[in-house]
């Protein structure tokens, strides 16, 4: 006759054995890394596990699993973007160093100091945006990453991506006299 506790781990045995597929499925197709799925479905049911005492209902397991799998996937990319935050602040450019990159007709004195202005209109321009616009706008001319790519990164809608990148740039474009 089976204890308790292992009517319990049989119980949880059958459910991973039941449920991992999908979960699995659901992570690979939203991180498209076979690595990163496979550890935040080892992660997801871990935590089904320290809680399992706790829930009990077979025809509930798949909604219970899913949602700790995504709030697992919103952690991992609320992390990825303050990775970001942290790597942009460590390695943030001078402004001086970014006059010198700027093209120009001409390499004189002048034109320097005009380079070097227009930069700083450029970067207060940006600091005065929105978070959400400023992230957008920042992965996308500095990380140069695409829409698609910004929308993963940030958890939002493609479209939503685009509509904060075109506000960005518009308010941008008005700060810098709408010339571009």
């Amino acid at each position: 006759m089976a204890t308790a506790q292992e009517t319990a781990a049989q119980e949880f045995t059958n459910v991973v054995t039941a449920h991992r597929p999908q979960i699995f499925r659901f992570l690979l197709a939203s991180t498209r890394d076979v690595d990163l799925a496979e550890t935040l479905t080892q992660e997801c049911f871990l935590k089904a596990h320290r809680h399992w005492a706790g829930f009990r209902g077979e025809s509930t397991a798949m909604t219970w699993l899913m949602r700790i799998a995504i709030n697992l996937q919103k952690d991992h990319w609320r992390n990825r973007r303050m990775q970001f935050w942290r790597h942009t602040r460590n390695n943030s450019v001078d402004l001086d160093e970014a006059s010198e990159w700027l093209p120009s007709g001409e390499s004189s004195a002048e034109q320097k100091v005009l380079a070097h202005e227009r930069v700083g209109q450029v970067w207060k321009a940006v600091e005065d945006l929105s978070e959400r616009q400023r992230t957008v706008f920042l992965l996308r001319f500095v990380e140069e990453l695409e829409l698609t790519e910004i929308a993963h990164a940030t958890g939002l809608n493609e479209g939503t991506v685009k509509a904060h990148l075109s506000r960005a740039l518009a308010k941008v474009r008005g700060e810098l006299g709408g010339r571009r």
